[in-house]
């Protein structure tokens, strides 16, 4: 004797073993050969589930006598209730969802001695191939398993919020019938207000960003007995595997969190200021959409007069300089339901890591702080003085810009000649030799929206801390050479060493340096004495022929208009 009969299970307490040339013996049960089982079953069919699930009917012989396949449409039905013959009523039960099995059932349990009209004799065998492709119960309600947890959660989401996530939405047997990956764009909604299938307003709630999710519902929470006429059919279970990118309320601000605030913070900006500053823009899920920084150039802005978002301009008022702040913009707030387009989805929550370089106001002047004065200071600085001092220079985030002392030597300027920018004319007059002062110095009267090219950026505010090691008295403002002592009554004699009557280029020259360094006359400091004493010949030249006669040469006192000469 062998064992004909391979991995059949027998429902009954009774196995039955046949010889191979012995005639069948005759089912007292059913007979269950399982010709697949899935690796995983969540669930396994009980009394009182209802069941979706396909099957062909056949004679032992192979011949057909009814097929689901055939009319296009599983077979649904509740098990255990007398729906069905009792053969299948039991042997659906315990099976999987995507189980396959082969079902071998005796009249008894089938249509009996009556048969089915002409389709199936009195006392036949059936065979039935059966796929299980659905199983819920009335009373099953939305199922969630979370399989991915953020670190962070600051935030669930709540009836009323509005979200974005994507999602792939299958039957109970892993059918796809949607997915909002395949379209490359969220799914964006209300939640909790029917907007959505039922299930799936419920089984978002509680969620957070970057929180995955599986949801399963049964198809009174889905679709229902109808299905969508396309690809879900109707009593069919659905499963949405979720993650959540985004969540706002319309009734949302933003959110100023993360402060760093510098231990020195004199001043905090307000509207109609112009503000630098660095920043990473992400959106909520952590994807990167722009940064100040791979461009190496901070953002440059007024504040508050609508230059930048809404979210923004309110997110920079109130910052101090060098302060780093984390603002989240909600979408009504940001870049609204239509986002930019390639980079900012529609209905986006923004996310900015801000960190705050400088501000000013166009109102504002140079700032000039004295941090140290010598005990003697009678003589101050003033316009036309040459003056000679160092500095640090640096920007309002501490980056250094320049220094004197890198090269060992000052810097040398004549106040008033617009040889430094305004700032700096401020903060060195009224200054004495030894002085030292803190000097913050706006764009406008600095660098202004250009800057200097890959030293000063534009629109940069400028700190100097400057000291005042020497200075000459400069001329009196009109002047570029002054009379010591009392002036010849006959100068243009003197000059014209030749007596020809005419002063060249070369006497004029000689004639004031001489009256120079012998101290009876003084030229403007802080200039070429050569280019003064040309400019003084050209403008007693008054015909422009080279040279000077004595019709020409007047002295400026006997000027009505003011000119760089005697």
């Amino acid at each position: 004797m062998t064992q004909c009969v391979q991995g059949m299970l027998y429902l009954s307490v009774l196995v039955a073993f046949a010889a191979c040339d012995a005639p069948p013996v005759p089912l007292d049960d059913i007979l269950i050969e399982k010709t697949f089982v899935p690796e995983q079953c969540v669930r396994a069919v009980k009394v009182g589930d209802y069941v979706r699930y396909h099957y062909n009917g056949m004679f032992p012989d192979g011949k057909k006598f009814d097929s689901s396949y055939d009319r296009g449409s599983t077979y649904n039905v509740f098990v255990g209730k007398k729906q069905l013959i009792a053969g299948m009523d039991k042997a659906l039960v315990g099976m999987c969802v995507n189980q396959r099995s082969l079902v071998k059932i005796p009249p008894q349990l089938a249509y009996g001695k009556q048969g089915y009209g002409d389709i199936i004799p009195a006392d036949s065998i059936l065979h039935f191939d059966v796929l299980l492709l659905d199983v819920w119960n009335p009373e099953d309600g939305v199922q969630i398993k979370t399989y991915h947890t953020p670190s962070n959660c600051s935030r669930k989401v709540e009836v009323s919020d509005y979200i974005r996530y994507h999602y792939n939405g299958t039957l109970l047997d892993g059918t796809l019938f949607d997915s909002s990956h395949t379209r490359m764009r969220t799914y964006d909604t209300y939640v909790g207000i029917g907007w959505l299938i039922a299930g799936m307003d419920q089984g978002l709630l509680g969620m957070c960003v970057g929180e995955r999710r599986i949801i399963t519902m049964p198809p009174s929470l889905g679709y229902g007995e109808n299905g969508d006429g396309s690809d879900i059919p109707g009593q069919a279970s659905l499963v949405f595997d979720v993650v959540l990118l985004d969540l706002h309320n319309p009734r949302d601000g933003i959110a100023v969190t993360n402060q760093m605030v510098p231990e020195s913070c004199t001043r905090k900006s307000v509207a109609g200021d112009f503000v630098r500053y660095h920043y990473n823009g992400s959106l909520l899920d952590g994807t990167f959409f722009d940064s100040s920084y791979s461009r190496n150039r901070t953002y440059d802005t007024y504040v508050g007069r609508g230059y930048v978002i809404a979210g923004m301009d309110e997110g920079l008022i109130g910052v101090c300089i060098g302060e780093r702040r984390t603002v989240t913009i909600p979408p009504h707030l940001g870049y609204g339901e239509e986002g930019t387009g390639s980079k900012i989805p529609g209905s986006a929550v923004l996310v900015f890591d801000v960190h705050i370089i400088d501000f000013h106001n166009p109102s504002d002047n140079a700032v000039v702080n004295v941090t140290h004065k010598p005990e003697e200071c009678e003589k101050k600085t003033k316009k036309g003085d040459f003056v000679k001092y160092h500095y640090n220079a640096s920007l309002m985030d501490g980056s250094s810009i320049d220094s004197t002392y890198n090269y060992g030597k000052t810097y040398n300027v004549v106040l008033g000649a617009n040889q430094v920018v305004p700032g700096m004319e401020v903060g060195l007059m009224d200054m004495c030799v030894g002085e030292k002062r803190h000097l913050v110095i706006p764009p406008h009267l600095g660098y202004g929206e250009r800057g200097v090219l890959d030293e000063v950026p534009g629109s940069a505010v400028l700190v100097f801390d400057i000291e005042l090691v020497e200075m000459e008295d400069g001329l009196p403002e009109g002047y570029m050479f002054i009379w010591n002592d009392d002036v010849s009554n006959d100068l243009f004699t003197e000059m014209d060493k030749d007596q020809n009557k005419e002063v060249e280029p070369s006497e004029f020259t000689d004639y004031i340096m001489k009256q120079v360094n012998e101290g009876k006359g003084r030229l403007a400091p802080g200039f070429d004495p050569y280019r003064i004493i040309d400019n003084m010949f050209s403008n007693q030249d008054r015909d422009g022929d080279g040279k000077i006669t004595e019709a020409e040469f007047k002295l400026k006192a006997d000027e009505d208009v003011s000119h760089d000469e005697l």
